[in-house]
């Protein structure tokens, strides 16, 4: 994957920022080259953006959200196929403790 319009929209943040101008989507289309429609388009560009845009990290957007949302289902998903492999080895080990075992023949 190329990664050189993401290297151009981070180093247009932080040109704007040392600027001390706040970082919209104009502005780094401007210090891009990248048109703003495509910095609004490609999800990565905008996740680049909108975290330059929350400097403290806290400005809750659309895509950030969304990576978010993302982040949690794979990690909501990891935990339950590991909770689901648990409760596969208890079953197995219920089914060993509970099986009579033969005795053994006495002389």
């Amino acid at each position: 994957m190329n990664d050189i319009p993401t290297d151009r929209v981070r180093a247009a943040c932080e040109q704007i920022l040392a600027a001390g101008r706040d970082v919209t989507f104009a502005a780094v289309a401007e210090h891009s080259g990248i048109s703003r429609a495509t910095c609004y388009r490609d999800r990565q560009l905008r996740v680049v953006i909108d975290a330059y845009r929350s400097r403290d990290g806290e400005l809750l957007t659309i895509s950030g959200l969304a990576d978010r949302l993302d982040n949690l289902t794979q990690a909501l998903e990891a935990v339950a196929a590991k909770v689901r492999r648990q409760e596969e080895e208890i079953r197995i080990l219920k089914r060993r403790t509970n099986t009579p075992r033969r005795s053994q023949k006495q002389d």
